[in-house]
């Protein structure tokens, strides 16, 4: 019924349903409709009816569309329901989604969420938050099949079927040993292919890719790329199986890694959303910008030094913010180039030599395409003199300029800081520095050899 209603339309259903008490009518509405349609669905609603919107709809919907809300918005729901209901859902909950949830929160809230679940539920979501914030361990869950390696194929199928509902893929079955150990993977297109006595032991890859519960959440995400993988297993202790990593948890970190470095480049701190209040988000961006703007007092300083050139040549000073700025652009560029390059591959010295000398080659190019415009308009608006400062100028602060944006990154990646710290802002203003010492000591030496057709 919903597919052949608008969105619009399935909202004003929705609001009469529940106007009605028709609790049936509701969950009939959002019966085809994706978690996250529900969760657009539960925005859209008047705030008033909100709460019996939840009272509505059935226990699997409310736990689909939590999933696809913010953690706000998902406490907000879980303190609306009551204890009964929120148990519940905190029990159908992914146990990765949940830890990721109770993140954070004071310690008397995470006991008040957890004491009424299942006992082995929250054991799990537990053990998870002890691991370290952004590992393979605290983005795990449990919902996967494993299989004992002296399964008959005819046994690893029921088995799949028995636990289909609580595998969240069913793209691949992990073989164990006795001990618990992973020592193999079967895919489901093998057990199709197989003969039902087929022993699994015989069938099984033992090579298998996985993941240490300590690794890093970033070094899991290049590996599911570079496999194809839509899900990893993870070990500890000798090869215990103990989780699963999918790839709908990998976008998650793809997401937030990307914006956390968007947040450095542009040194914003910690992160800021639309929601973030005008206070915080200022007290978050300070620190960097004070900074910045003590550093940018040494280009206050430059320019006093060379205030006896710029009397000289008064001309001078109209090309100085183009200069600056055309520096400080280019580095910003190289640096993006280089901090996109080490998120999707490992750079090892001859790579970043490789870089360093195509970024060489790159900051020549553009030098000296940007020099050759700006010298043709300089020599005719102010003569031949002004035109080679600025050209010569402009031509060595692009190729510095690149250069800093890309080795300043790499050198910070090797000694095990994260390149984004060296912020688009930051590289600016180095640069700005740079291009002024390049520009006023090019003209001081070009006025006290051309100073008679200068002045």
């Amino acid at each position: 019924m919903s597919l052949a209603m608008t969105e619009d339309e399935i909202t004003l259903a929705i609001v009469q349903a529940i106007k009605e008490g028709k609790k049936n009518t509701v969950q009939d509405l959002l019966y085809e409709l994706h978690p996250y349609d529900i969760a657009q669905q539960y925005r859209h609603l008047p705030i008033k009816h909100r709460s019996k919107f939840l009272l509505s709809i059935s226990l699997e919907q409310l736990t689909g569309f939590i999933n696809e809300l913010e953690k706000e918005e998902q406490l907000d729901i879980l303190y609306k329901l009551g204890i009964e209901k929120t148990t519940e859902v905190l029990d159908l909950m992914e146990n990765d989604d949940l830890a990721n949830l109770l993140t954070d929160l004071e310690p008397d809230k995470i006991e008040e969420l957890l004491s009424g679940m299942k006992e082995e539920e929250s054991e799990i979501v537990q053990n998870l938050m002890n691991y370290p914030s952004e590992t393979a361990g605290r983005i795990m869950n449990n919902r996967y099949v494993w299989i004992d390696e002296h399964y008959t194929v005819r046994e690893a199928v029921d088995k799949l079927k028995d636990f289909a509902e609580l595998a969240q893929y069913l793209n691949y079955l992990y073989v164990i040993d006795q001990d618990k150990k992973l020592v193999g993977v079967v895919s489901y297109k093998d057990l199709l292919l197989a003969d039902l006595y087929d022993k699994i032991e015989d069938i099984m890859f033992s090579r298998v890719v996985k993941v240490d519960v300590l690794t890093d959440q970033e070094e899991v995400a290049k590996l599911i790329r570079r496999y194809d993988f839509v899900a990893m297993p993870v070990v500890e202790d000798d090869n215990h199986l103990v989780g699963i990593i999918t790839v709908d948890d990998i976008i998650d970190v793809v997401i937030q890694e990307a914006n956390e470095d968007i947040e450095k480049l542009s040194a914003s701190g910690k992160a800021i959303d639309f929601n973030t209040k005008p206070w915080v988000a200022a007290y978050r961006r300070l620190p960097w910008l004070i900074l910045l703007l003590l550093i940018g007092l040494v280009s206050g300083s430059i320019i006093d030094g060379f205030s006896a050139t710029i009397e000289k040549v008064i001309a001078l000073t109209f090309f100085m913010p183009m200069i600056a700025g055309m520096t400080g652009n280019t580095g910003t560029q190289s640096l993006a180039v280089v901090v996109r390059g080490l998120v999707s591959k490992d750079l090892d010295f001859k790579e970043s030599l490789k870089l360093i000398l195509r970024e060489l080659w790159v900051g020549i190019i553009i030098g000296i395409i940007c020099a050759i415009m700006i010298s043709i308009i300089a020599v005719v608006w102010k003569g031949k003199v002004i035109g080679l400062i600025v050209g010569s100028s402009l031509l060595l602060t692009l190729i510095i300029g690149t250069l800093a944006g890309t080795i300043i990154p790499l050198v910070l990646y090797k000694f095990n800081v994260d390149p984004a710290v060296a912020s688009g802002p930051l590289i600016t203003t180095l640069n700005d520095i740079l291009s002024l010492l390049i520009y006023f000591g090019i003209a001081t030496m070009f006025i006290s050899k051309y100073s008679e057709i200068l002045l």
